[in-house]
């Protein structure tokens, strides 16, 4: 795990990690710093079989406010005339970042704070389970700002949005609340702002005393099927099928059921 990160911050109970997004100056705004160590943090949790559950929150009010490629004491990026910036380039690293978010095999809990806009939607969506506060308020900023979604958000998004909704809030950009986003199905519990965490972490402690790794593989058959056709898919089922038979957690769940008694997993 990183040591001493810039934007993140770090807080393990047992099996458990949540990780906050921590740059106030900038609203938890994802700049290449961030970018980096959020993107190492989810390798090293992937790496780390003592990890069997991940949260992803924002410190403050704030939970993202999307990329920020404004340079420390320079002028955004934004401002540079055109033929300044590369944006084919520059969205690489985001769309990166997001790649390995989408194919974690540890299990991910997004707790919802405050204010999400731009990439902070797939932050928050790309999750497996989502935990969104009441009144939490969401904008899908980029056609104010005369910008195509991107960071693999047109790749992404269409995938766990509802496809006329998510034209919706591109077109029109208007800012939602976290309840909205619970009548498109989005979100899997809406809490009062101050039970977010005690929400997250019940269903993140849950997860992290299930079979963790067939938990993990089953999560990436479900993201692959959305990119994959049938005969490939039943290929991969066919293998994790046979990966996840020769588990510890395998054979304590059949033994649990033979002897009647609740089952207890390892993560192995």
């Amino acid at each position: 795990m990183i040591e001493s990160p810039e934007t993140l911050l770090f807080e393990r109970d047992g099996a458990v990690l949540r990780v906050r997004l921590h740059r106030p100056e900038a609203k938890n705004g994802i700049n290449l710093v961030m970018r980096d160590e959020l993107e190492q943090t989810f390798r090293d949790v992937d790496d780390d079989p003592g990890i069997r559950c991940l949260i992803v929150t924002g410190e403050g009010r704030t939970f993202c406010s999307g990329g920020d490629l404004t340079p420390s004491g320079g002028k955004s990026a934004i401002d540079r005339p055109p033929s300044q910036m590369d944006y084919r380039r520059a969205v690489r690293p985001f769309q990166e970042l997001f790649k390995t978010y989408w194919e974690m095999e540890t299990p991910v809990v997004s707790a919802v704070n405050g204010t999400t806009a731009g990439a902070g939607w797939m932050l928050a969506l790309l999750a497996d389970l989502v935990v969104a506060s009441r009144g939490a308020r969401w904008t899908h900023v980029f056609s104010r700002r005369g910008m195509v979604p991107h960071a693999g958000d047109p790749f992404f998004l269409p995938k766990v949005v509802p496809f006329h909704k998510l034209n919706e809030a591109m077109m029109l950009s208007e800012t939602i609340t976290s309840e909205t986003l619970d009548q498109w199905g989005c979100v899997n519990r809406l809490v009062a702002e101050e039970e977010l965490d005690t929400a997250a972490d019940e269903l993140a402690a849950r997860i992290a005393a299930g079979p963790t790794r067939s938990l993990g593989i089953s999560k990436q058959l479900y993201r692959r099927s959305l990119t994959s056709d049938m005969p490939t898919m039943f290929y991969e089922e066919a293998d994790a099928t046979a990966l996840v038979t020769q588990t510890t957690d395998r054979y304590e769940g059949v033994a649990s059921l033979m002897e009647g008694r609740p089952a207890e997993f390892t993560g192995n």
